[in-house]
């Protein structure tokens, strides 16, 4: 004589709600998702890699002429004597220079970086548009 009662239990809404959010973590993600994050990854990529660049080159060149400036307006600039006013501005120009030179290398990186990547952008938006 066996007894077959099988026990069965329901959980709140509460409850429900965080077994879907355990069971969404492990669950394939959708190909379209997939798509448009890979989509927006690649995009990004461009232009952080050419921003960084440019940053670094705008932010050296100005340290550099302030260094410049530095060394012609003030006493750093005694120990040289007559030629620390020369010497001033020679390096601010060359700080000038790299701070102008930051938005063509920003131009120069993303025509680069776009040029690279533009066969798979192409490829991921034909399939995200079907």
């Amino acid at each position: 004589m066996e007894n077959k009662e099988a026990f069965h239990y329901t959980y709140s809404a509460k409850e429900q709600a965080e077994i879907k959010a355990i069971r969404k973590k492990y669950e394939a993600p959708e190909q379209t998702g997939d798509k448009m994050a890979e989509l927006r990854r690649l995009d990004a990529a461009v232009t952080k890699k050419a921003t960084t660049v440019s940053l670094v080159f705008g932010i050296l060149g100005a340290l550099i002429m302030g260094s410049g400036m530095s060394l012609a307006m003030t006493e750093l600039g005694a120990p040289l004597g007559a030629m620390a006013m020369v010497w001033g501005i020679l390096v601010g120009v060359i700080g000038i220079l790299l701070v102008s030179l930051a938005y063509p290398i920003y131009n120069r990186i993303i025509k680069k970086e776009r040029k690279k990547i533009a066969p798979q952008i192409l490829q991921l938006t034909d399939e995200l548009m079907k």
